[in-house]
């Protein structure tokens, strides 16, 4: 699953009236540049997905697995159809776990922005169609 960060256009904004801003990626100084500040982070168990985050943990380590086995099949010369069966393995679990996450997201984040209002409920709709758009294209 690839993600740019061009695609993120007012998603921030979506994402802090949920959870307070969003850390974004970049070069220290530049737009879009991670801070590590507290302001900026939601506290801990404030997303959608806090109460499964263990067993997100664990089903990411899985798929982490999965990875360096694709890297040691190539080391040990397998053949190829074997590592392209495995690759799809690997692309299915990281697919799951998006569309898990989604469904958190959209039960916990847009159910909160529906309380906010129309406008609120608008901007986490358009954030999660942006989601499932990249998800669509990766």
């Amino acid at each position: 699953m690839t993600t740019t960060d061009a695609d993120t256009g007012g998603t921030t904004a979506a994402a802090a009236a949920c959870h307070g801003p969003r850390p974004e990626t970049g070069a220290p100084g530049e737009a879009g540049a991670v801070t590590d500040t507290a302001a900026e982070n939601p506290a801990p168990g404030a997303h959608g997905y806090a109460k499964q985050k263990d067993a997100h943990i664990k089903r990411l380590r899985r798929i982490e697995g999965q990875i360096r086995g694709l890297q040691r099949m190539l080391e040990e010369d397998v053949y190829c159809i074997d590592i392209l069966t495995q690759v799809s393995a690997s692309t299915k679990g990281l697919q799951s776990f998006g569309l898990q996450l989604l469904e958190e997201h959209l039960r916990h984040c847009v159910a909160d922005a529906a309380a906010k209002g129309p406008d609120a409920i608008d901007a986490k709709v358009q954030e999660a169609t942006k989601a499932i758009e990249r998800m669509l294209r990766s």
